[in-house]
């Protein structure tokens, strides 16, 4: 769903803390990553407009693909049912679910999913999909058999949880039976299909004692992977392993329009080394579902800065998304409410950002994490349209160089160590002793390895 305002986030947590029945925090233990996530990315795929067909099985004949690029997480939107009681659109949408045990039949069968989690997990990847917790459909099955599940108004009315939302209704947390139906929805699908984990919507309008008891609940079956469409830190003392970088991906968009530049990037990391401990896994990304559909494809957003944006997460902490279609240059916005398929005609971003997944699984200064490497940023000639930084963890070294401007610069970087390089993408070996001179084109980048 859409990112919300902080004052809903705000009168949310104060909600949880009078309304909500408090937990004993004693018996929670904090979040420990599943080892498996420590040097990988994620890849989000749309169902529905993945293929003509829009299936499951059609899904499957990209999987040799997908693993290829070296994504570690592939991340399901919505698989259940959708609403059809003030629906938007003709398909709807996929955040308006219907039954949280169930498949949206337009997909295919349970059978076919479970298959296809064991396919992807026969590969080497790893599957969590979309949680929606804080709302259903208006014709959920849970509306007729536990209607006090619900938010009303004062006059017994069911209400969305932001009038925007008209397709859904609100869920009631301080009903703590809601709390077990819930839990026991998610445990299902780890249990029957094996999954290993869940991307959860708008995880700050749900209490985080909720999501820190499903945590608990759901370590009890296999270590999870959770990853909270929010930022707020506190859901990553007990709950989620990681959350959205949304305010990196707006100082990117920021760059794009001009209204921003280079040293904002590095005056936000130091808020985010003030505000996140240091193994919080941050997810980081130029695009997604929402950037795309509500906000505009990554060229419109970021202009002749999409590549240069779109290779620095991947060199940024932590994880880096990609969202399905991104490989393929998604140039156009995908409809959220009808079929609009994706076109796989051209692979402009596969190369790259197979390259790039590869050096983050192998060079331990890209591990997300305290096990990658600290990002230094580097001083330089022109820090307003450079941004020069360098990472080092075990002997892996990274050192970058980023033209966010239109404008061709030559710069003197201050690059504080000494070593040899090699260019990751030319292959070209260089070594520095002191300062490093550098000619960049209009949003070129450097990217340099050592060992």
């Amino acid at each position: 769903m859409k990112k919300i305002f902080q004052n809903r986030f705000t009168f949310l947590t104060l909600f949880s803390l009078l309304v909500i029945p408090q937990l004993n925090y004693s018996q929670f233990k904090e979040v420990v990553h599943p080892d498996w996530s420590k040097n990988i990315g994620v890849y989000e795929a749309n169902v529905r407009q993945f293929t003509e067909e829009g299936t499951f099985a059609a899904f499957e004949k990209h999987l040799p693909r997908i693993k290829k690029l070296g994504v570690g997480i592939l991340w399901f939107m919505p698989i259940h049912p959708i609403g059809k009681l003030n629906r938007k659109g003709t398909l709807g949408s996929y955040y308006s679910v219907k039954d949280y045990k169930a498949v949206n039949p337009e997909f295919g069968t349970l059978e076919e999913f479970k298959a296809l989690v064991k396919k992807i997990h026969s590969m080497g990847m790893y599957v969590i999909i979309d949680w929606v917790a804080n709302h259903s459909a208006w014709d959920n099955v849970w509306v007729k058999s536990h209607p006090d599940f619900y938010t009303k108004d004062d006059d017994g009315n069911f209400v969305p949880p932001v009038p925007d939302w008209r397709d859904v209704i609100d869920f009631d947390y301080s009903n703590k039976e809601l709390w077990k139906y819930m839990i026991d929805a998610m445990k299902f699908w780890v249990e029957e299909a094996d999954i290993d984990g869940f991307r959860c919507d708008v995880a700050a309008m749900v209490p985080t004692p909720f999501w820190n008891e499903a945590r608990k609940e759901l370590e009890k079956i296999k270590p999870v992977f959770m990853l909270a469409e929010a930022n707020e830190p506190e859901l990553q003392k007990y709950a989620f392993d990681m959350t959205y970088n949304w305010k990196l991906k707006d100082i990117f968009n920021g760059i794009g329009k001009g209204s921003a530049d280079a040293e904002d990037i590095v005056d936000y990391y130091k808020y985010e080394k003030e505000t996140y401990d240091e193994n919080d896994y941050r997810m980081v990304f130029t695009t997604n579902h929402d950037e795309n559909t509500w906000h505009g494809t990554v060229k419109e957003r970021l202009g002749d800065g999409a590549e240069a944006f779109n290779v620095l997460i991947f060199l940024l902490p932590d994880m880096p998304l990609i969202y399905g279609g991104q490989e393929a240059g998604l140039s156009k916005r995908l409809d959220f409410f009808e079929k609009d398929k994706i076109d796989w005609s051209k692979f402009p971003y596969s190369e790259k950002f197979e390259t790039l997944l590869a050096l983050k699984k192998m060079n331990k200064a890209l591990w997300n994490g305290n096990k990658g490497g600290e990002i230094k940023f580097l001083k330089n000639s022109d820090d307003e349209k450079i941004l020069s930084f360098f990472r080092e963890k075990d002997g892996g070294k990274i050192f970058a160089l980023f033209n966010l401007s239109d404008e061709e610069i030559n710069a003197e970087v201050e690059t504080e160590f000494n070593g040899t390089f090699e260019n990751l993408f030319s292959g070209k070996v260089i070594s520095i002793k002191g300062d490093y001179s550098v000619e960049l084109k209009p949003w070129e980048y450097q990217i340099f390895t050592g060992d």
